[in-house]
């Protein structure tokens, strides 16, 4: 431990039983901590200010409450009864190993405690009676400490009295064994590569050097070697055997052979259920985690259902979704919980499969838990920034300013290359992105972080053996830069030094100035360029290049590296999910793939950046961004609907997933993981549907016109409100038949009229949207109006975001609505009472106070009566596609409703594994 852990510790310990202490109380405690270190010699070179900017950062960290959707039928609550009587003796040392030796402020650390609670209480009692199964899934944010909340429920579930505990981590060997050794360090207490046994004199690492006064055994039959994944022969000589006194732990890779193995080992103390009618493990609680549980688990085979829709009795499957299932089917009491960031496959899993063979699929049907992100974390949403969208109650968030677009990546990598491609060289943007990392070492250890990690990302083919030869480009490239700054004099110096002070004054001071001094990093101090130079050649010599993928033999030690590893990473695969890269602050990114899963998980620049966020670059190009802009508003959406879901207390099964399908192809997640999804089961329930891609053709926009005048013509009289045209009381059948005339762009799948019909008749025959509301917008002050069915309109002008050379017109940030228009048919005091709910409601989630009168869309929707709809037409002014006439768009709001009827959607998987489907080689 150095000097300065030592006196960050012993302040903790001065503010011991202090959720959230002020300034000056820190102050006070760390310049008592000092005194009394310093007396002995302890606190050399620990700066006070320094300590006290990084507690008071600290102890501002806070994190909100998850939200939970469940299914209660057949579980027995048990965990309040209990909980005083159960020794939480992993749980505590934990706790303590959390706080004492990783910093942890005490307010996450119990957050963390009713987290992992809240799991754990979803979870069967270990020793209830007879058979039972519970499925789950914990959803979190990339890279924002899933593991610790799996950690932390491995320790509580093992005192809880579960016997068998089984980590599914991922289908690399380096993962497998990275998160081994963080179980090691978390749970076991020593390093299982070393020795399987408890033993004292085993070298005790993490929470096992936190003393308890108490031996805490457990038996790890994987290690965390490289090759040290399960073997039927290594537990055999272990003794491992279910139900034993020992609790047994093991991380396994999702491989065919391992799982295989591991299901025959567990059928050697299987014995015969004459009511189960199959022979199964008794008396062993199994817990599995399942790390990143949309890779690999999910059944990828077409699902066979019977003439009433219902999955047949007998189902194929893939081989590590089978075997998963079939090591659960083997087991008396299981318990098995998906851990993953994006759920999106895992959500279209079919609830209803279930073989003899294999036993019930993995959808989580009895609880998904939404986790929550720590104030400090740095995510998509800081990253890429957030558009406002009213619709699904999203707030504008600017992105953080560290994002570089890289243009000159297509001669040098060109998009859709083969893998006999051959880089001729490195693109000037890659070589500033060595360059900026070099200068992040200097800062950070100018700034104290002498013995951090420093990590650089290269991920730009999935080819191994192009790999390869960007690897040796990079290697070239960072030998000359360490050679020139090591052994250069003069004006050849002064080039090489000058090329850094240029990116020094030009990005990495006016990005520090920008981002220091905010919530997710508060100020640090910002070096002058002449106390960075003299560092330079010193960071660069520690720098070392290394190939991380299947072929490769290098591997990324940071545990075994006490000073530090600084190391530029080349890779794909291998690389993009699950493995963490310590100390990453410089990403260069150009893999492209069109699945929002995929590109995600591929980024490992998310997560936590402790005093140096200022530092973090990621060089990747503008289609990327865009990308990744419209798959953080489908993943918040998706948070936001999962919020709304647990608020209205509804199960897994009834949870509708609703992901904005992306205008230019972006998908989902892989096709084949989406064929449960060929037809989807929709509701409009709740929902705001709206326009917002049209054709440009004119005989289309015509039509839409004429079907306007038709459905207007025949409404009789009118009122006018704020310039608007309002009808009331409209037959829902007018507007079925204003829908059926209408012809909508199919890529604007939301506002599907074929689907929208479908649904609007089937709540007619519920005697819902019986009576309508329908407004024609009309702009005061337009610029340019039109005549519509003998009515003179003031066209609303909306500018073309998309590339003028298309065939289709579309709306900024794929809105139509003013979002005040979704309450016209509501009286001014019905509004206002909306308006104070969304206020309330903001204050309810933590947000801050807002001066607006925006109206939150869900709540409108709330309001309104199951028999009442609203159908809002906005003439858009032509002028923005240089048309002759005006471009008729229209907006739906949709009651909520207890009867509502679903409709199908359907996709074309046909065409998405055409297109989207890759054969990774990494």
């Amino acid at each position: 431990m150095t000097p300065y852990e030592t006196a960050r510790n012993l302040v903790q310990l001065l503010l011991k039983g202090e959720q959230t202490p002020p300034p000056e109380l820190i102050r006070e405690k760390v310049r008592m901590a000092l005194s009394m270190l310093g007396g002995q010699g302890l606190a050399e070179g620990v700066e006070e200010e320094v300590l006290i900017r990084d507690l008071e950062t600290l102890y501002s960290i806070w994190m909100a409450q998850g939200t939970i959707l469940e299914d209660k039928q057949d579980h027995i609550s048990w965990l309040p009864d209990q909980k005083a009587e159960i020794n939480w003796d992993f749980w505590d040392r934990y706790r303590r190993y959390l706080e004492e030796e990783k910093g942890w402020s005490p307010a996450t650390v119990d957050r963390l405690e009713q987290l992992t609670d809240s799991i754990l209480e979803r979870l069967e009692e270990p020793q209830r009676p007879g058979d039972w199964s519970r499925r789950g899934m914990v959803v979190g944010q990339v890279q924002s400490g899933k593991t610790s909340n799996y950690t932390g429920l491995i320790c509580k579930a093992v005192d809880a009295g579960y016997k068998l505990i089984i980590v599914l981590a991922g289908l690399h060997n380096s993962l497998r064994s990275q998160t081994q050794l963080r179980l090691d360090e978390g749970f076991l207490g020593w390093d299982s590569q070393n020795n399987r046994a408890f033993d004292t004199g085993n070298r005790f690492i993490g929470a096992g050097l936190i003393p308890t006064g108490k031996q805490l055994r457990a038996l790890p039959v994987t290690s965390s070697a490289e090759k040290g994944d399960f073997s039927k022969k290594i537990a055999d000589q272990c003794g491992a055997a279910p139900g034993g006194a020992d609790p047994i732990l093991m991380i396994v890779k999702k491989n065919k052979t391992v799982l295989n193995n591991l299901v025959k080992w567990a059928s050697n103390w299987a014995n015969a259920d004459p009511q189960l009618g199959r022979k199964v493990v008794r008396n062993s609680p199994l817990l599995i985690i399942d790390d990143e549980a949309d890779n690999a688990s999910v059944n990828t085979k077409e699902v066979r259902l019977d003439d009433t829709g219902i999955p047949r009795e007998e189902q194929e499957a893939t081989a590590i979704n089978k075997l998963i299932r079939q090591l659960l089917h083997s087991f008396e009491k299981t318990a098995y919980v998906g851990y993953t960031a994006t759920p999106f496959a895992n959500i279209f899993i079919h609830p209803q499969v279930r073989t003899s063979e294999h036993g019930e699929d993995l959808f989580p049907r009895h609880f998904i838990v939404n986790l929550p992100a720590p104030s400090n974390y740095v995510g998509p949403v800081q990253v890429f920034g957030l558009d406002s969208d009213s619709a699904v109650d999203l707030e504008s968030v600017s992105g953080l300013d560290i994002v570089r677009i890289v243009e000159d990546q297509d001669e040098w990598m060109p998009t859709g290359h083969k893998k006999e491609h051959v880089p001729p060289y490195l693109p000037t943007s890659l070589k500033e992105a060595i360059r900026a990392f070099i200068l992040s070492c200097a800062v950070r250890f100018w700034r104290g972080q002498t013995t951090a990690h420093n990590s650089m990302l290269v991920h730009v083919t999935r080819f191994t053996a192009v790999q390869e030869l960007v690897n040796q480009l990079v290697k070239d490239e960072l030998t000359s830069l360490q050679r020139r700054l090591r052994y250069s004099e003069g004006s050849t110096l002064n080039q090489i030094l000058s090329e850094f002070e240029y990116l020094w004054n030009n990005d990495f001071i006016p990005t520090s100035r920008a981002i220091a001094g905010t919530d997710l990093q508060p100020a640090v101090p910002i070096p002058a360029w002449d106390d960075i130079s003299p560092l330079l050649h010193q960071v660069a010599a520690r720098i070392q290049v290394k190939k991380i993928n299947g072929t490769a033999k290098d591997i990324l030690d940071y545990w075994g590296s006490p000073n530090g590893l600084n190391v530029i990473a080349i890779g794909g695969d291998k690389l993009s999910r699950g493995l963490t890269l310590e100390g990453l602050s410089v990403s260069y990114y150009l893999r492209a793939s069109k699945m929002y899963d995929t590109l995600m998980q591929m980024g490992r620049w998310f997560g936590y950046r402790p005093g140096y966020l200022d530092l973090c670059r990621l060089y990747t190009t503008d289609e990327l961004v865009e990308w990744y802009q419209h798959i953080t508003v489908a993943s918040e959406e998706l948070r936001k609907e999962f919020d709304y879901m647990a608020n209205m207390s509804a199960t897994p099964e009834e949870f509708g997933l609703k992901v904005r399908t992306h205008p230019s192809g972006l998908i989902i997640t892989g096709a084949n993981k989406m064929r449960n999804g060929t037809v989807m089961q929709l509701s409009f329930a709740g929902t705001i549907s709206e326009t917002y891609l049209f054709y440009k053709d004119e005989d289309i926009i015509h039509r839409n016109l004429k079907a306007t005048e038709d459905l207007i013509s025949g409404l009789g009289m009118y009122s006018i409100e704020k310039n608007n045209f309002i009808w009331k009381q409209v037959s829902g059948n007018k507007i079925v038949n204003f829908l059926k005339n209408y012809q909508s762009h199919p890529n604007a799948r939301l506002a599907n009229t074929r689907s929208l019909v479908d649904y609007i008749q089937a709540q007619l025959k519920q005697n819902e949207l019986v009576s309508w509301t329908i407004a024609l917008i009309s702009k005061n002050k337009a610029d340019n109006k039109h005549t519509i069915a003998g009515l003179e309109v003031g066209l609303v002008y909306r500018k073309n975001d998309a590339d003028p050379s298309l065939s289709e017109y579309r709306l900024p940030k794929s809105r139509l609505l003013n979002p005040p228009d979704e309450m016209l048919d509501f009286s001014p005091s019905a509004q206002e009472e909306i308006i104070n709910i969304t206020r309330e409601r903001r204050q309810e989630a933590g947000k801050p106070e807002s001066k607006s009168k925006t109206p939150d869309g869900k709540i409108i929707r709330e309001k309104r009566n199951p028999r009442n709809g609203l159908l809002l037409l906005y003439p858009l002014d032509p002028k923005a596609i240089n048309a002759e006439i005006p471009i008729i768009g229209f907006g739906i709001s949709f009651p909520s409703s207890n009867s509502a009827r679903f409709v199908e959607y359907k996709v074309n998987n046909v065409y998405w594994e055409q297109e989207f489907l890759d054969s990774y080689e990494d």
